[in-house]
């Protein structure tokens, strides 16, 4: 079994989803403290987040309405 088989076997579902949406935040423009927070949680809609910054909202401000 390859290194790579190995890390898809280990890897959750729930993995999958938090690499998903932390690709997506950093994409939007997100810095990676915040991608960090704003992926592990769940609760936060990430579409709401990415259009907060798309509309010129700034980070801290689009972090205190998402959080």
């Amino acid at each position: 079994m390859s290194v790579t088989e190995i890390q898809e076997v280990q890897e959750t579902e729930a993995d999958r989803v938090a690499r998903w949406r932390a690709e997506e935040l950093e994409r939007a423009g997100y810095e990676l403290s915040a991608v960090a927070v704003l992926a592990a949680a769940s609760d936060v809609d990430l579409h709401l987040a990415i259009d907060l910054l798309g509309c010129g909202c700034p980070q801290d401000v689009a972090m205190q309405i998402l959080l």
